[in-house]
């Protein structure tokens, strides 16, 4: 089976903590990643709002040059993927697979430019905003004002369709989604949200949402945040279900995937403290008496399908 982690912020926490990749305190390291035997991992550059608008494509080179180190460091156990065949070929070679990914289009500083350049560091993928407004588009913190994506937004998700680059549409204003799915070519990944029907958090995709993700042949990754998965800011399993399941019953089972947002998220649920846990999930949907090919999609294959037609 394919375990697929759609979004961490793995990277920026051992550069605050001066920790390593391979063996740390946070929520994944490469020893953890190892339990599995084909083990996906999406790393984000987040570009923090505190950064600012004149230093975020800065801060975005210096995650990614730590990205970078830290896989050199560790090429025995994992290899940095560009496409489909380079995260089958890091299977093949029993080793853990890498994408990159920005966190805020921010990064880009408005310059298509710089968008192309990126792609040429290896990034696959854009969270277009994070929960502010950028050059792209509003971020939910803003969306009462009712923008959506900007004429340069526009031409980003233009540009990242052409490259084959995933467009990703967590934080996102709901006018600035609506915006994407009229003009994306490809499928897009909402890496860590959840329903807004089970948890009333704006950073959740309401139901039509959820249907047009479906429309569109993407995915969403559910994200392990309590303030995301219920009301009341503390979460179990039984939180974690409920969202898969409800995200289920509107779209069926290609549309779900995991995006867990680990090291970007301050509390995880009870008993899962880390990578390490995520198989809890696997196993309680299997109790739950879920066919195993519908635990594959939702571990990793629903994920690694979008991947293969939009990053080939």
């Amino acid at each position: 089976m394919i375990f697929v982690d759609a979004h961490c912020d793995t990277v920026t926490r051992i550069m605050d903590t001066g920790e390593e990749l391979f063996k740390n305190t946070c929520h994944i390291d490469i020893e953890r990643m190892s339990w599995y035997a084909k083990h996906l991992q999406f790393f984000a550059a987040f570009v923090s709002p505190e950064f600012g608008q004149a230093y975020a494509m800065r801060r975005a080179v210096q995650i990614i040059d730590k990205y970078y180190e830290q896989i050199n460091i560790n090429k025995s156990y994992i290899t940095p993927c560009l496409n489909y065949g380079d995260i089958e070929a890091a299977f093949a070679q029993g080793k853990a697979a890498a994408l990159l990914s920005i966190e805020g289009g921010d990064a880009l500083q408005g310059e298509l430019s710089a968008l192309r350049m990126f792609y040429r560091l290896g990034v696959r993928s854009i969270c277009l905003t994070w929960n502010h407004r950028n050059e792209i588009a509003d971020g939910v913190a803003d969306e009462d004002s009712g923008g959506g994506l900007t004429p340069f937004g526009r031409r980003v998700v233009g540009e990242m369709n052409s490259l084959g680059m995933l467009v990703d549409l967590s934080h996102i204003s709901e006018k600035g989604f609506w915006d994407v799915m009229d003009i994306t070519q490809s499928p897009v990944i909402v890496s860590h949200s959840n329903a807004r029907g089970i948890c009333r958090h704006r950073r959740n995709l309401r139901d039509d949402q959820i249907l047009e993700v479906k429309r569109n042949g993407g995915v969403m990754g559910i994200n392990l945040y309590p303030v995301f998965l219920n009301d009341s800011g503390s979460a179990g399993m039984a939180d974690i279900i409920r969202h898969i399941e409800h995200i289920a019953s509107l779209a069926g089972e290609d549309s779900i995937g995991i995006g867990a947002d680990f090291d970007g998220i301050e509390l995880v649920p009870d008993g899962i403290d880390g990578i390490q846990d995520m198989i809890k999930v696997f196993n309680e949907l299997a109790r739950l008496n879920y066919t195993q090919q519908s635990i594959e999609k939702l571990a990793g294959a629903n994920f690694m399908r979008v991947i293969q037609q939009v990053l080939g």
